[in-house]
């Protein structure tokens, strides 16, 4: 199983200098080389392969222009490379946009593999240093001095705190002894997550919390003359909240999903559209800063590890307009309204709650019907012909009692 431990870095200022002067090559190769695409592209519409790449790199080292590339190791230019034609490759495959240019302002990473480091008895040397990369390692159950890691990532945060990333393969974890106990996950804005037995997680408003503080330094930032150190000092100030509010929703995220995983051996949740509900000018600050895709990238890898079922319901289920008691289907149903009594069976239900009770109760019928079935069964719309498809997720690796 492939994974990473981040840890924070003090390099003394002689490798920090070291560490900038890569950086900055990476930034400047990466830049050089889309360009290049580019204008070749246009001009004489005509891709660019890695080999091509890598060939420009060798030249463009050995020249007079660009010879201080030479001064740092190449295996971060050489991934930088790698990195770029993958980013194309996904590209073309309308995965991601079109790949944009580094910014020296922004968040910067090198990677070096194996030939770029030596990692012995805890003590991690870089490639162009002499003496060990002092870091904090806060990972009590993993012995750092048996560290194996096939990749070592240095990246500096736009406010100036150094990081490195071990990346290594490591035996999958043992799964857990099952629960017997399925939930069914409601989200929301006010409320984060409703589950199906009743218990709500606010939203923690991480970003609204540091509202106040965030503009006053954006405001002392605008004040400040271009090129000057003043303004350098204040967006340093700037990204360093930013990077506060990043921190607290991450750990958050983690520690919801993770207790959700450990707790059930099925979580159900709806497929929301987050990229379409952000643009809502209204509900777009609220609906980034509560994190739903990264909740929801957490809780498919989280899943996979610990052997549990993951029960993706197709968006346009109507679980919060559908009676959980006797599957009445509200007409129309208000976002504003947060309570309703079923005209039905006259039962007054909370809308987060229903919804939640809904979607647990598709998941298992999907669980049932096909468990060995990774792509799950169809639901059909009461009333509508259109079908409301379930999508589930299996881990590979998932016991019998899960």
């Amino acid at each position: 199983m492939r994974t990473a431990y981040k840890c924070r870095a003090y390099p003394t200022p002689e490798k920090a200098a070291v560490l900038s002067r890569t950086l900055g090559c990476v930034r400047l190769v990466w830049n050089k080389t889309l360009s290049e695409r580019t204008r070749r592209y246009h001009t004489e519409n005509a891709p660019t392969s890695h080999r091509g790449t890598s060939a420009t790199l060798t030249t463009r080292r050995r020249g007079e222009e660009l010879a201080f590339l030479s001064e740092v190791s190449c295996v971060p230019l050489q991934q930088t490379l790698r990195h770029q034609q993958a980013a194309f490759q996904n590209f073309f495959s309308g995965r991601t946009r079109y790949p944009r240019f580094k910014s020296r302002t922004a968040r910067q990473s090198a990677h070096h593999t194996r030939s770029a480091f030596r990692m012995r008895d805890g003590s991690l040397v870089l490639a162009k240093t002499s003496s060990p990369l002092r870091f904090i390692w806060s990972f009590s159950h993993i012995d750092v001095t048996e560290l194996d890691p096939t990749t070592v990532i240095a990246s500096r945060e736009p406010d100036g705190p150094w990081y490195v990333s071990f990346a290594m393969d490591v035996p999958k974890p043992a799964v857990p002894q099952p629960t017997s106990r399925a939930i069914g996950l409601d989200l929301g804005l006010a409320t984060f997550l409703t589950t199906s037995d009743s218990v709500r997680i606010a939203t923690p408003r991480n970003l609204a919390r540091k509202a106040r503080s965030l503009a006053r330094h954006q405001r002392g930032l605008a004040r400040c003359q271009r090129g000057s150190n003043n303004r350098h000092k204040a967006k340093a100030e700037v990204a360093r909240t930013h990077r506060k509010v990043r921190n607290a929703r991450r750990d958050f995220l983690h520690r919801t999903s993770t207790a959700l995983v450990r707790s059930a051996d099925m979580v159900a949740v709806e497929d929301l559209n987050v990229a379409g509900t952000v643009r809502n000018r209204r509900l777009s600050r609220a609906i980034s800063d509560a994190g739903r895709g990264e909740f929801r990238r957490q809780l498919e890898y989280k899943c996979e590890r610990a052997g549990r079922t993951l029960v993706v319901i197709d968006r346009w289920y109507p679980s919060s307009k559908t009676c959980s008691n006797c599957e009445y289907l509200l007409v129309e149903s208000k976002l504003s309204a947060r309570h309703w009594t079923c005209p039905s069976c006259r039962t007054r239900r909370d809308r987060d709650f229903n919804a939640a009770k809904n979607i647990l109760a598709a998941g298992r019928a999907v669980a049932r019907d096909a468990p060995g079935d990774a792509c799950g069964a169809d639901v059909r719309r009461q009333g509508s012909p259109l079908p409301r498809s379930v999508v589930e997720q299996e881990a590979r690796g998932r016991s019998s009692g899960s």
